[in-house]
């Protein structure tokens, strides 16, 4: 298996308990770092490597896994590409994203989201088969959200110019960042329920849907 995008290997790690072999890779070198000294075991390591540049591992995966990644990137089709040259024959990509439809607020670093019909358009002339399915959240992810989104509009109030979308774009992180974090507090001090989220209060279910939380994309080459 290959994580592309892996981060810190939070996940990483998770799915290294039923592959065989596992490599994350990641553009930055300090979350590789990080995920090195976290999780270090037989059969999965940690490589520093643009994901546009996957070819360059010289090998071949069964899966390869892309877990929120894409609406970051400026050239996905290229990163697509890329993913299509290292998958074995009858490999699959498990690729996830946010829903445009159900996004609660503006991210400067998402680039660009999609809805589940943009995002098989790009996927489509790639792959052989695209299965789109889509992630649910129940009454107590849903609570959270609506409170981020009442936050985050809150906020957005004292900027009614929009200088927000012409400072540095290092400023701009910044500010997002920790305004991030003020909105999580105020929405766990306003949502009780939202403390207990776990995974089991996610789903995924077989089908595009307009109410998905993410979007979920099984491709084979």
């Amino acid at each position: 298996m290959l994580d592309a995008g892996c981060g810190e290997g939070f996940g990483t790690v998770l799915l290294a308990e039923g592959a065989r072999s596992v490599l994350g890779v990641d553009y930055a070198a300090e979350p590789v770092a990080t995920a090195r000294g976290a999780y270090a075991r037989p059969g999965l390591d940690f490589r520093q490597l643009d994901v546009h540049d996957l070819p360059r591992l010289g090998r071949r995966f069964d899966l390869v896994t892309n877990f929120q990644v894409i609406e970051h990137l400026p050239d996905p089709a290229r990163f697509l590409t890329a993913v299509r040259d290292v998958l074995a024959p009858g490999g699959r990509l498990l690729l996830t994203t946010p829903n445009r439809l159900t996004s609660v607020s503006e991210n400067p670093v998402h680039l660009r989201e999609y809805t589940a019909d943009e995002l098989r358009a790009l996927l489509a002339p790639l792959f052989a088969e695209v299965e789109m399915h889509s992630m649910l959240g129940n009454d107590r992810v849903r609570a959270f959200d609506a409170e981020r989104g009442r936050q985050v509009r809150r906020l957005l109030r004292l900027d009614p110019l929009g200088l927000r979308h012409v400072l540095p774009e290092r400023l701009t992180y910044f500010a997002f960042a920790n305004l991030a974090a003020v909105v999580r507090r105020r929405v766990l001090s306003t949502v009780q329920e939202a403390a207990r989220i776990t995974p089991e209060d996610f789903w995924v279910v077989g089908e595009a849907r307009p109410d998905a939380l993410d979007l979920v994309a099984l491709c084979r080459v």
